[in-house]
């Protein structure tokens, strides 16, 4: 608490909640993979704050994010549900990082795009769990009390996290490789040439197209190099010449905006381990573009 504050007042609930604003949003759009979901749990949070005996609250911050962490994991499970519906592949919703480089984290960790596309794959808890622990840095007995689970359970769930994505994704490169590499993809891409996209994609690689039924977006993700190398190639005649790029920074990373007429079209995201890229990400569904070209604009 504040020096000096009276603990019941509008004034020091506000200071206590824009103090914790960052740190429920990094750890809501975590588990969520959404950005209009999670400023939906920090303000769900900051009408619940207002309800509350505040005089009765010793930690307010602990308080905060126990509330916002509950909301957003019960979110998570209806939105498991919702997403069975659909149309293509789905992708998280990209984030401009430039300016908040880890969004409310001690450690900017479980915030790239394909690090949230793997952790839909496990359940609400496992992924929470996770979240609390590797991003957040919480103790174990802290993220039990959150989750409302044993101190054994909670250490179960996160590292059942950290084998799913160990198993998944191989060593990342620098954050300097990585947009060399994307570079030469998107030149290759643009042009057609699929002896440079065979050489720059990994065997198993895969695209995905998150358009949510949109024209243009394929409703299954793309896997291996030839297919993938064939697509690209079949898909740039008709996508690149009245194209207009912006490098940007998405969830951590380079990524590419793709527009047309002015118009966002694309957000282009990569996976890049070693040994070339792993997985393509294509956010075409402009509900998840608009927000995140409105961020660039700020």
């Amino acid at each position: 608490m504040h020096a000096g504050a009276q603990p019941g007042t509008l004034d020091q609930a506000t200071k206590d909640f824009l103090s914790a604003r960052s740190r429920l949003f990094g750890i809501a759009y975590r588990v969520l993979g959404s950005a209009v979901e999670a400023e939906d749990i920090v303000q769900e949070t900051w009408l619940r704050w207002q309800n509350t005996d505040r005089a009765k609250v010793n930690e307010p911050l602990a308080f905060l994010t126990t509330v916002a962490t509950r909301l957003a994991i019960n979110l998570a499970q209806s939105a498991r549900v919702r997403r069975e519906s659909y149309v293509g592949p789905w992708l998280p919703e990209p984030v401009d990082t430039a300016r908040d480089p880890q969004l409310g984290a001690e450690r900017a960790e479980a915030l790239e795009m394909a690090v949230l596309l793997l952790l839909e794959k496990l359940n609400p808890l496992e992924r929470t769990a996770y979240v609390l622990r590797e991003a957040f840095d919480y103790p174990y007995g802290r993220v039990a009390e959150i989750l409302e689970i044993t101190e054994a359970n909670a250490r179960q769930l996160v590292s059942r996290g950290r084998r799913h994505l160990a198993a998944e994704r191989k060593e990342r490169v620098t954050p300097a490789a990585h947009r060399r590499l994307l570079e030469v993809f998107l030149s290759a891409a643009r042009t057609g040439d699929l002896s440079v996209l065979e050489d720059v994609l990994t065997a198993d690689v895969v695209s995905y197209s998150d358009g949510n039924g949109i024209r243009g977006a394929s409703k299954v993700p793309v896997v291996g190099r030839a297919h993938v190398s064939r697509y690209l190639v079949a898909f740039a005649p008709r996508f690149w010449p009245q194209s207009e790029i912006r490098w940007v920074e998405a969830n951590g990373r380079s990524a590419v905006l793709v527009s047309s007429g002015g118009e966002p079209v694309a957000l282009l995201t990569a996976d890049i381990s070693a040994g070339g890229i792993e997985r393509i990400m294509w956010v075409m569904n402009p509900d998840k573009l608009k927000p995140f070209v409105a961020s660039l604009r700020n």
